[in-house]
């Protein structure tokens, strides 16, 4: 096959990208390893921030968004065994707010609708090598149903994430990767029961972390700070229940119960490769970077990423420049950094590390006081977890 840009990963940036292309004329391919069934199930991310929303609609991919997704308007931060304080994101970002929407259905929308276009969508496409990337003329070579196949591309986008074929297609002394490893995970549950809160909570304890989030108004998305390691079915459900009862202490209130229907543990760690491009290639999405989940910023990222590339790639065929397409590295590692400040900041004042003193423990209590006393250090927080317009 021939193709002006081979997309390779049909996860929500790589179909939100190649929305975008077909909506402005330009042809692309998008490959993607998994099946429809499993890409369709897969559990991801569930906050999208305005510029997503901004995004999607702009690609004509909100209507189910716009129908079913939860407008929250600030979030809960709890400590001290009963302290709380709301961040309220419209008074203090702008009227800016958050989606709870999750990543499952963004991406069930984007495929419906590359499915309705009729355009190239090629799910059980393996992808085994990208070459020529440093040249006009770039070749994917992919697996599917036993054949081994080539698509011949003008550009390559690589929305394959981490382990993806299309980092390692960048050589070695091309790029650096920036890396820190946390000391704890998250065990996440879905429970089929409504929220116990209006509005996402995020909660320091003695005990560790706890963020009490939602996929519906009848289920139900919390976490639990744990150790590296942990296997999920070492907890039980009680356990779980009584454990986030106690880090989300309100007196004379507990969470409302349910059936936990899913358990998983979730590693944390940030990431960041440059430069984002190479040749003809051009990283997106969680094959540049990875945040720790705390700031909900790696969905969202990803999306800002590949419309910053879609209108480079745009203006490449319209008017026959590249300068957009020459700043996409720079323009974009910019917000990845503020991102991966942010999530940093939220991860380690609301987590306890198990190395951590007395002495560290008062500091994160020191600065979450900060925030609830301070407009200024409470606007920062708003406007970072509401999202930056894409530039």
């Amino acid at each position: 096959m021939r193709t002006t840009v081979g997309i390779i990963g049909g996860g929500p940036s790589g179909l939100l990208l190649a929305r975008l292309l077909h909506r402005a004329g330009v042809d692309c391919v998008v490959l993607e390893s998994r099946q429809r069934a499993y890409v369709e199930r897969r559990q991801r991310a569930g906050i999208l921030e305005q510029s997503t929303v901004d995004a999607l609609r702009e690609a004509g991919a909100a209507e189910r968004l716009d129908a079913e997704g939860l407008v929250h308007d600030g979030i809960e931060l709890r400590w001290g065994g009963g302290r709380s304080h709301r961040i309220d994101f419209p008074s203090l970002a702008s009227g800016r707010r958050v989606w709870v929407y999750a990543q499952t259905e963004v991406v069930k929308d984007l495929i419906a609708l590359r499915v309705a276009d009729g355009a190239p969508l090629h799910f059980g496409a393996e992808v085994t090598s990208v070459k020529g990337v440093g040249t006009d003329r770039p070749v994917v070579t992919y697996v599917q149903e036993g054949r081994t196949r080539t698509l011949i591309c003008d550009y390559v986008v690589g929305c394959d994430g981490f382990h993806g074929v299309t980092r390692a297609a960048v050589p070695g002394a091309a790029r650096t990767t920036y890396e820190r490893t946390y000391p704890y995970s998250w065990l996440g549950i879905l429970a089929d029961v409504p929220p116990s809160c209006d509005e996402l909570v995020y909660a320091h304890s003695s005990r560790g972390f706890a963020l009490h989030s939602m996929r519906s108004p009848d289920i139900s998305r919390l976490y639990l700070q744990v150790p590296n390691g942990t296997d999920p079915a070492s907890w039980s459900d009680e356990q779980i229940w009584d454990e986030l009862d106690f880090r989300f202490a309100r007196e004379g209130r507990q969470l409302a119960r349910g059936p936990i229907t899913a358990k998983s543990v979730l590693p944390m760690r940030s990431s960041v490769t440059e430069p984002m491009r190479f040749g003809r290639l051009f990283l997106a999405g969680d094959a540049a970077h990875i945040v720790p989940p705390t700031g909900a910023k790696g969905l969202n990222l990803a999306v800002a990423d590949v419309v910053v590339l879609a209108r480079a790639l745009i203006r490449q065929r319209t008017a026959g420049s590249t300068d957009l397409l020459d700043a996409y590295s720079d323009t974009c590692l910019r917000r990845v950094w503020r991102a991966e400040h942010f999530s940093w900041f939220m991860t380690t004042t609301l987590h306890t590390d198990p190395e951590q003193s007395g002495f560290d423990t008062r500091l994160q209590i020191s600065q979450l006081e900060r925030i609830a006393s301070s407009p200024h250090a409470a606007a920062e927080l708003a406007s970072n977890y509401a999202g930056l317009p894409i530039s």
